[in-house]
């Protein structure tokens, strides 16, 4: 896996993956707009997408009827630097019909404690815990 970062001035930079996918990053500097997440805040949004993948994939597995995933993360950051994250909860919201609260429990827990490897690193300085609600689609 590989990336660049290139500086786009003030504090703006692009981001560009090796397949040439790109994301603005920075924070507002002097009146200049903020131009698109922090760095710390692409960290958090990889932890949330690396688990999000997880539970849809173990739920299909699964065989759940399961139409939408979404995950709220809110987190805590050391307030000296390197202000890493020190408390992270996730809440999964999973949307579905028939879709069974065990299974998406089950699906949640291996994401978390095995199989993402965002949350994995995080939580090596950050408690990650984790909660979910299971909506009946119409």
């Amino acid at each position: 896996m590989k990336s660049t970062i290139a500086w786009d001035g003030a504090r703006s930079f692009t981001g560009t993956t090796e397949d040439g996918f790109s994301v603005k990053i920075g924070t507002a500097h002097g009146d200049t707009a903020k131009p698109g997440p922090s760095a710390m805040e692409l960290v958090l949004m990889g932890a949330g997408t690396c688990s999000t993948y997880d539970v849809v994939s173990i739920l299909e597995k699964g065989r759940q009827n399961v139409t939408d995933v979404t995950v709220a993360l809110d987190a805590d950051r050391a307030e000296n630097p390197p202000k890493v994250f020190t408390r992270i909860h996730m809440h999964f919201t999973v949307t579905g019909r028939g879709v069974k609260e065990d299974l998406v429990a089950r699906a949640i827990d291996l994401s978390v404690e095995k199989y993402c490897s965002a949350t994995a690193m995080l939580e090596k300085t950050a408690e990650v815990t984790h909660s979910f609600t299971v909506v009946e689609a119409p």
